[in-house]
């Protein structure tokens, strides 16, 4: 099942394969169905969670319900537990929308809540981040998760983030990250494919964050909490979710 996981994620159109995910849910839920692991975002539980990773494959970290990963239940915890993300009427944007978290958050009597993407059929803006159509100091709340590494001119990026949000304003700024790494690694001269899956991890990516991220956001002028939300949970807790220890969310 590892093989033909990495071979369809490193294969399938995104978009497409956003898609299909729907029509394979229901079998994974069944065939996985037992009380050993939970995803919580839906409180559904099973015995084992599927395999997932572009290169390195990751053993029981996908939810076969919400197909959530590691860092979506993590956030869906942090914002849960130690905000008021699901109480408070906020206006949200949520760039690149995650299927785990797209519908209920759409749901959410509470949100104001606006998509946007390049090429996610989620989006309900067709936009780049780099040139935002949004007012400036327009959003309560921005949700970015696992985009900046994608984008060439991440300063550019950060900058609109930055222009849209409310003063008092929160967004969520998550990205794979190397915290061993103490500076930000990139390199445009490397373009084949398979070269920037063997360096970036992934095809698409642009670049490996290191430690130097935060202090980046904090150029741009955001205020950044660096909170390894991991810490506040038990080994028991870390298991039954699946999360991956020592994983810092950006808070910004």
């Amino acid at each position: 099942m590892k093989k033909l996981f990495k071979v369809v994620l490193n294969t399938v159109p995104r978009p497409l394969l956003i898609t299909l995910s729907y029509w394979i849910k229901p079998f994974f839920k069944y065939a996985l169905r037992g009380n050993k692991y939970t995803d919580p975002i839906d409180g559904k539980s099973f015995s084992k969670f599927l395999p997932y990773g572009y290169i390195n494959q990751r053993e029981n970290v996908l939810s076969p319900s919400t197909l959530s990963l590691e860092r979506h239940r993590l956030l869906w915890l942090y914002l849960k537990n130690e905000t008021q993300f699901f109480s408070k009427n906020l206006h949200v944007l949520h760039f690149a929308p995650e299927q785990a978290f797209y519908k209920r958050f759409r749901k959410l009597k509470n949100l104001d809540y606006t998509t946007t993407d390049l090429n996610s059929p989620l989006a309900d803006v067709q936009a780049d981040i780099c040139d935002l159509p949004f007012k400036d100091n327009e959003f309560d709340f921005i949700l970015c998760n696992h985009v900046l590494e994608h984008i060439p001119n991440d300063t550019e990026a950060m900058q609109e983030l930055y222009r849209i949000l409310k003063p008092g304003g929160t967004a969520i700024l998550q990205i794979p990250q190397d915290l061993k790494r103490k500076h930000t690694f990139e390199d445009d001269s490397i373009t084949n494919r398979k070269e920037r899956e063997r360096i970036f991890g992934q095809y698409d990516h642009v670049r490996i964050y290191g430690r130097d991220y935060f202090d980046k956001l904090r150029s741009i002028g955001f205020n950044v909490k660096e909170v390894a939300y991991t810490t506040q949970l038990s080994p028991e807790e870390l298991d039954k979710y699946r999360l991956a220890k020592g994983e810092v969310i950006p808070v910004c």
